[in-house]
């Protein structure tokens, strides 16, 4: 007789098992000749091969469903239980929900351009996303990067943006240094809130799972196994976004997101970004999509007031 050992990642056995034990009662009831033992966290199935195979396959897909949404219930097991590959499959491809948000928010791409941002990260391992503000490229990008860390595909998140100082003075905010460079990285604070927890924040953050911290702290790392994200990086100088784009390491996906009409650098100070978009735009594995207007999805009046700035900066 085999023996399997699976172990749940991240999951909380009372919610997983169920009230008493009745959603593995359930499982068991579809596999009669394995031998299925519980004791907190790990799971012992005996019996043979062919079957623990298949019974481990439709465990996964239940454990996969359980991190996605954060729950399982009987219809849900009936489901992946009982269903043929095809549906499976069709499922999935029907499924375009990135992230279940607190309160049962269901975060996904709300426009062509954010489904192709979803499809570039799919595709490519670096990818620049850039367009003007409200058009969802950092929202999407972190929410990429949560299902990413619930899906096992990485093991941490990292968020960093330059601190650069728009038209303000760091150096007269309050405070050490944590807590003056914590306004530049609150908009990163903002979308993880919407995705996770406050307690599992919390304990993400303590435990070096999700760290968000301004780009100069990057220097020097090696980034394995990470999603990272570089927000802002408009404001990113020649040796900032170089600097940036080599700490990529084994395992990464690199989002860079920035707005080039919202540069906050001195004056003849080249962009990183602008530099970066003109010297990769050929480089296998990179991807490079330009968001609009049209993907604005703040309040209306946000696009409004774009355009009318277009129209004063045009006539400059």
């Amino acid at each position: 007789m085999n023996e399997r050992i699976i172990e749940l990642v991240d999951i909380a056995p009372k919610e997983f098992w169920g009230t008493q034990d009745a959603h593995l009662e359930i499982i068991k009831k579809y596999y009669p000749k394995l031998k299925i033992v519980a004791r907190g966290n790990t799971l012992k199935v005996f019996g043979e091969k062919e079957e623990l195979d298949e019974f481990e396959t439709r465990f996964k897909r239940l454990m996969l469903h359980f991190t996605r949404y954060n729950n399982i219930d009987t219809n849900v097991i009936d489901r992946v239980i009982q269903s043929t590959s095809a549906e499976e499959q069709r499922i999935d491809e029907q499924d375009k929900i990135l992230v279940h948000g607190l309160g049962g928010k269901l975060i996904k791409a709300m426009t062509p351009n954010q489904q192709k941002l979803v499809e570039f990260v799919a595709k490519n391992d670096m990818v620049f996303a850039v367009g003007p503000a409200g058009t969802g490229k950092t929202y999407t990008g972190v929410a990429l990067a949560v299902r990413a860390l619930k899906e096992k595909q990485v093991k941490r998140i990292i968020l960093t943006r330059p601190a650069v100082e728009a038209g303000e003075n760091l150096g007269f905010l309050p405070g050490d240094m944590k807590e003056k460079l914590d306004p530049y990285m609150q908009p990163l604070y903002d979308a993880l809130r919407d995705m996770i927890p406050p307690e599992k924040l919390e304990d993400y953050i303590l435990k070096g799972i999700i760290q968000i911290a301004p780009l100069a702290f990057m220097r020097g790392r090696t980034l394995d196994n990470a999603f990272v994200i570089l927000d802002e990086a408009q404001n990113t100088t020649h040796s900032q976004m170089k600097m940036f784009l080599t700490r990529m390491g084994k395992n990464a996906k690199f989002i860079i997101t920035g707005d080039p009409g919202q540069v906050d650098l001195p004056k003849k100070t080249i962009s990183g970004l602008r530099e970066a978009l003109l010297v990769l735009k050929d480089v296998e594995g990179i991807g490079i999509l330009y968001l609009d207007d049209k993907d604005i999805v703040r309040h209306r009046l946000v696009k409004k007031i774009i355009d009318a700035y277009k129209s004063i900066e045009n006539t400059d």
